[in-house]
């Protein structure tokens, strides 16, 4: 069904492009102020791009520079020149469109499962924000290019590996560029590869003929590293939330007190995910007959799986805000080398190493060599979301051990389980959950502290930012999955605490659990049910209880 809504938008969307008429909702690229949200919402929500008339203006300034360089033949890095070590042979005028596509079918070298369509997608926005920024020297026609393969569904085959970060993900962003020469492959809905110049074809896009700096504009950036990141990083946002909800209702089904969640304690150590952290679980605790039912105990205080519950997930809040920063920057960032800087009237250059100021009666400008592509500052990032998503995992796999361990469980059954022994329960469900808390550990460990040296040692320092990317992806599904398993658990003990009931919020996350999952009366195969959670919590629905 969604791939037949899918199928129904590209449609309209080639009726609309013929017309000129593109939706008002078009979101319009400029380089400066694309949000995380726009590149959810263009990846998988399918919505229309176009170049915004200023940035148009600015791209055109550039694109004068680069064609003054070309046409008098002066030496600039990656225009008149080759790439990387090669970067001292000089190209001459009629060599420049093959240098272009010698470029893009020399780099169009990935390996490895592809990325997802909505991955793609979200690369190829980025990609074509940042050459909007108007730095890049490209042809409008190029971004315009971009925008129509996004706009009418066609999607490039991009391997995921053979990055190393820098100089930026040279590999999966030239098999984008492939395609936008039709060569190499597109992905259709369906999964199915078809060669890109048929897809361009039913598309009505007429395949690009690369002119000077356009190939190494196009391959050289973080684009594949900050997709990926980007929307993994819109995921765990929607994680840290259901965690508050189903952590809750841990606390609330192990008659765990919110005395530690109370908000002068938290105002003594004013974080903001942990002070924002500790308000949800207020909220998930409020009102609970459960909570009402035990609170003249004797017990003093919680395990810290429970008691810590605002410290931990609050951290992580705090990570994913200090990232989505991060993120943010480098999407409305110039990324590529080199750089075009134009400036109104005749301007001549200083003729500094790696600097080479063009003098033009129109439009002046100089273009500079620098390293902006270097993906260090993603990499930490994506290195560090990893971490505070194996925390969150982490403790949760330590509350469903809490829930199905009777020597810990507050009176529930062992393993959650009617008829203990003659049925098994939850015993299995929390193995599963230490497999990929395990898992986690191994592939939290940072990527970004390894380098290597590519390209005859020219680039002998490199981020590795792609394969954080990855890893963090695998990341959040196993983190996903704890938590789904977490959420059928607490479902199950909350069941076996009725009549008493939990607090009215509880209650809605728990209906929406029971939704696609039934209460476990006797043994029976649980993945499926693991899986619909899974899915449930990937779509917001458990989160929207602290609404």
């Amino acid at each position: 069904m969604a791939w037949a809504v899918g199928l129904q938008y590209f449609a309209a969307s080639r009726l609309k492009s013929k017309t000129g008429n593109w939706s008002l909702n078009a979101l319009h690229i400029n380089g400066n102020d694309l949000r995380l949200e726009d590149v959810r919402e263009v990846a998988t929500e399918h919505r229309a791009v176009l170049l915004s008339a200023d940035a148009r203006q600015v791209v055109n300034r550039a694109r004068a520079v680069v064609e003054d360089i070309a046409a008098s033949n002066k030496v600039a890095y990656a225009i008149t020149t080759g790439v990387g070590k090669l970067s001292e042979v000089r190209i001459a005028g009629d060599q420049i469109r093959e240098l272009q596509l010698n470029l893009v079918r020399s780099h169009s070298v990935g390996v490895g499962k592809p990325l997802s369509i909505a991955e793609t997608r979200a690369m190829m926005l980025l990609r074509a924000n940042s050459l909007a920024k108007g730095h890049s020297g490209v042809r409008a026609l190029v971004i315009d290019t971009l925008c129509e393969m996004l706009n009418r569904g066609v999607t490039p085959f991009v391997p995921s590996q053979g990055s190393v970060g820098a100089s930026g993900d040279l590999a999966p962003l030239a098999h984008l560029a492939l395609a936008l020469i039709g060569e190499g492959e597109c992905v259709e809905p369906s999964g199915a590869r078809i060669p890109a110049v048929d897809a361009l074809k039913r598309g009505q896009i007429k395949p690009l003929v690369l002119e000077a700096k356009e190939s190494i504009s196009l391959i050289n950036g973080t684009q594949a590293m900050l997709a990926v990141g980007t929307l993994a990083l819109l995921a765990a946002e929607i994680l840290v939330d259901s965690a508050d909800v189903v952590g809750g209702l841990s606390c609330d089904a192990l008659k765990g007190t919110d005395v530690a969640y109370d908000e002068r304690i938290h105002k003594a150590r004013p974080h903001s995910g942990q002070m924002k952290s500790a308000a949800n679980l207020r909220k998930m605790l409020e009102g609970s007959e459960i909570r009402e039912s035990h609170r003249a105990c004797g017990r003093v205080q919680d395990a810290y799986s429970l008691r810590c519950i605002p410290q931990v997930h609050g951290a992580v809040r705090d990570t994913l805000a200090h990232c989505r920063e991060v993120f943010e920057i480098e999407a409305n960032s110039a990324v590529d080398n080199p750089l075009v800087f134009v400036s109104r009237g005749e301007h001549v250059g200083a003729g500094a190493p790696g600097r080479m100021a063009e003098r033009s009666s129109a439009v002046s400008g100089d273009v500079l060599s620098g390293g902006n592509f270097h993906g260090q500052p993603l990499a930490f990032a994506l290195d560090f979301l990893g971490i505070a998503l194996s925390a969150l995992a982490g403790i949760s796999e330590r509350r469903i051990e809490r829930l199905v361990n009777p020597a810990l469980s507050e009176g529930l059954p062992p393993f959650l389980a009617e008829d203990a022994g003659l049925n098994s329960g939850f015993m299995m469900a929390q193995v599963v959950a230490a497999a990929l808390v395990s898992e986690n550990k191994v592939l939290a460990h940072p990527a970004s502290v390894d380098s290597i040296t590519t390209s005859g040692n020219k680039e002998d320092y490199v981020s590795m930012g792609m394969t954080a990317a990855l890893k963090l992806k695998r990341i959040v599904e196993n983190t996903r999955n704890v938590l789904a398993i977490e959420a059928m658990a607490v479902a199950q003990a909350i069941d076996f605490l009725a009549p008493l009931k939990t607090s009215k919020r509880g209650q809605a996350a728990h209906a929406e659990i029971r939704e696609v999952c039934p209460s476990l009366e006797r043994d029976r195969v649980m993945y499926k049910d693991f899986a619909r959670i899974a899915e449930m919590i990937a779509e917001g629905k458990v989160a929207r209880a602290l609404i």
